[in-house]
């Protein structure tokens, strides 16, 4: 059912470690089958990973953050019909969704890759996302470009 009000932005915890909330949402996205310690792992291993390769400037954490304002879009495509005729008409994104879309980005790129462990993975995607690179970022760019071109029809966003 679409809309409807939970409690879950005011039961989130702090994760243990960091005490921050984004990264905890964090850990609940990366989650599979119910294991947030094995998630909480991974998150960790791939921040002191990050720590490592950083030298400490900046501190991990503040890669994190930085790394999903660079992944989250101002602008999407949704699609309106409109006499008959599907039209892409690009949109603003609202925060909530921006960062559910920008986790969701980084996960998969990080799924895609195979090969190297999780951690390693995720480490790899937070620092180029960091650095304005990586898929998560390719993903955000294409996102913006389809919205750019479909232009002509923002004014059937009502």
């Amino acid at each position: 059912m679409a809309g409807r009000i939970t409690k879950a932005e005011q039961q989130l915890k702090p994760d243990p470690k960091y005490k921050d909330l984004v990264l905890s949402r964090f850990i609940n996205c990366v989650m599979l089958d119910g294991k947030k310690s094995v998630a909480q792992r991974v998150i960790y291993d791939a921040l002191d990973i990050i720590e490592d390769r950083m030298k400490g400037k900046p501190a991990a954490i503040e890669v994190f953050h930085k790394a999903l304002d660079n992944v989250r879009p101002n602008v999407e495509v949704r699609s309106k019909r409109v006499g008959g005729t599907n039209y892409q008409v690009p949109m603003q994104v609202n925060k909530k969704r921006q960062q559910s879309l920008a986790f969701r980005w980084i996960i998969k790129a990080c799924r895609a890759d195979r090969g190297k462990p999780m951690s390693v993975r995720l480490a790899n995607e937070l620092m180029n996302a960091f650095k304005g690179e990586g898929k998560a970022m390719n993903t955000r760019d294409q996102t913006h470009r389809m919205a750019e071109a479909n232009k002509a029809f923002a004014h059937f966003a009502w």
